[in-house]
């Protein structure tokens, strides 16, 4: 079987709770960044951000963002939730926010430019799940929070397509029901 159709059948995500926050090198990132960026992009658009979160930058944009806008949202929230808010970030080795960034063009929808960040974050997760590292892709309230997207760069159009977590696999996520392709798949 071809290796790669091998690691897509095979593949799975380890959940950013169920990962140890292990460094991403930076020659191992450089690389998931450029595969992710190796998506159809119809025009050339480009019309993604990607803005990485490393080192004690995941501290100070927890401690500093994410939990200040989650108790000026979630006032009644639960201590448990509030310390998971407050560390984020940190569960990983990396976070890698990818903001969808649409342009204004007379023939390619903002709906392929969309997808087009979509196909970003899924190349950056198999990416990152093919050097071996614990990988998931999440989007929770903190990526519909305007004040987030702001503080990461983005402009006022801009929406957070995923952000992608990326440790080191504390234990092996076990293999859950994927659908039948006769429940899903018809022909014309």
């Amino acid at each position: 079987m071809n290796r790669i159709v091998e690691f897509l059948l095979t593949r799975r995500s380890v959940t950013a709770k169920r990962m140890l926050n292990n460094a991403v090198s930076d020659v191992n990132l450089n690389l998931i960044i450029k595969t992710g960026l190796r998506v159809p992009d119809h025009g050339g658009l480009k019309p993604w951000k990607i803005i990485i979160i490393k080192n004690e930058r995941k501290k100070i944009f927890d401690e500093n963002i994410i939990y200040k806008e989650f108790i000026r949202n979630f006032p009644d929230a639960s201590k448990e939730d509030i310390d998971l808010e407050k560390n984020r970030f940190q569960r990983a080795g990396a976070v890698i926010a990818v903001l969808s960034s649409t342009v204004d063009h007379p023939r390619i929808s903002k709906w392929e430019q969309y997808l087009s960040a979509g196909a970003v974050c899924t190349n950056i997760l198999y990416a990152a799940q093919s050097f071996g590292y614990a990988a998931q892709w999440i989007t929770e309230w903190y990526a519909y929070n305007r004040r987030i997207i702001k503080a990461l760069g983005g402009k006022q159009k801009d929406r957070v397509a995923g952000f992608i977590y990326i440790g080191k696999v504390k234990e092996q996520p076990k293999e859950r029901r994927r659908p039948e392709i006769d429940e899903i798949v018809s022909y014309y």
